[in-house]
């Protein structure tokens, strides 16, 4: 008999965290935001949801949607298109549980629509970008003809939950 207690759609990519002998790259989670296509490291991220209603909190920051509770545990959700300064739309289709310092926080993005690795190689140096403020930048790439930024997740929601 076997029981499912996560949908489908929910995806644990912490099944290895380990290094792999004598490979020098970066495993990504790659994701859409508005126009954007950005990547995480994917040992900062703990899990992939669905899109999760949050309760607001009055005062909070303007791009912190509220709380969200996932298996019992409050945590920050934070719109990545007003972190990032863009332009508000139908989206949020999926969010990601990240670690922050500390912490966990929650991203709500358009969608993750990849999980990669890349070697150090194949990551230029940032550089001015337009559409997003390049602190936030760690690196851009390309991967099997997707261009991508890989996002500093500290410089992007360190501001928004510790301010």
């Amino acid at each position: 008999m076997t029981v499912r207690l996560l949908a489908i759609m929910c995806w644990s990519i912490l099944a290895f965290q380990g290094k792999v002998a004598g490979y020098a790259g970066v495993r990504l989670v790659v994701f859409r935001v508005a126009s954007l296509v950005l990547a995480v490291e994917a040992s900062a991220v703990k899990e992939i949801l669905p899109a999760l209603k949050a309760t607001r909190i009055p005062g909070a920051h303007s791009a912190v949607d509220g709380l969200i509770s996932v298996r019992g545990r409050l945590m920050t959700l934070v719109d990545a298109r007003r972190a990032l300064d863009l332009p508000t739309g139908a989206g949020k289709g999926t969010t990601i549980l990240l670690d922050v310092g500390e912490q966990t926080a929650a991203l709500a993005v358009d969608s993750v629509f990849d999980l990669f690795s890349v070697s150090q190689s194949e990551l230029a140096e940032r550089g001015v970008l337009p559409g997003i403020d390049s602190k936030l930048v760690r690196s851009v790439g390309r991967q099997d003809g997707t261009s991508f930024i890989l996002l500093d997740v500290e410089a992007l929601l360190g501001p928004i939950l510790f301010a």
